[in-house]
Order: C-alpha cells, then sequence, then structure tokens
C-alpha cells in the first residue's frame, strides 16, 4: 500500500516502550532510492537526549508503525549520543 508522505507531518512519535520521543516536524528523502530514509522530529522529549537541542533525525529503519502516531523501536542507548543513533538538528 502506498501512503502519502505528508500524513507523517505532525504526527507524535512513541518509542515501543510507551516514551514520548517528539513530533514529526519533516522527512528526510532518499531521492535517488525513492525511499524515506529519516524521520526530523521536533518538540522533542529532553530528558531523552543528552543535550539541548530543537530537535533530531532518527533513522527511518527505527519505525515500527506509523498511524495515528508514530511507533519506534526503543534504542539500546541513549537517543541523544551520537554515530548510528539520532542526529541532532
Amino acid at each position: 500500500m502506498i501512503a502519502d508522505i505528508t500524513s507523517l507531518f505532525d504526527l507524535n512519535v512513541y518509542t515501543d516502550k510507551g516514551k514520548y520521543v517528539g513530533k514529526v516536524q519533516d522527512v528526510q528523502l532518499e531521492a535517488n532510492e525513492r525511499k524515506i530514509s529519516g524521520l526530523a522530529l521536533g518538540n522533542v522529549n529532553k530528558d531523552l537526549f543528552d543535550v539541548e537541542t530543537k530537535g533530531v533525525i532518527i533513522p527511518y529503519r527505527w519505525v515500527l508503525a506509523a498511524g495515528d502516531i508514530v511507533i519506534i523501536r526503543q534504542p539500546n542507548v541513549s537517543l541523544g549520543e551520537k554515530g548510528e543513533e539520532a542526529e541532532e538538528i
């Protein structure tokens, strides 16, 4: 099933453990591959991130489900750490 990308905007994002992460502000695309590569989140939960930031980009591969909300897998490490984890924006 093909869904409209704009349907993701303004959805609340939660981990699979029920923690609020943030709100989808934008979608990062891989144009050549024609797929979503990440979700740019604003209004982020300050308890989940090590530093003050306006937002983060989470890898789309973390997304488990999207509907009325977005559910992502709970990373094994703090969301605020660099590397493979969420990218600060």
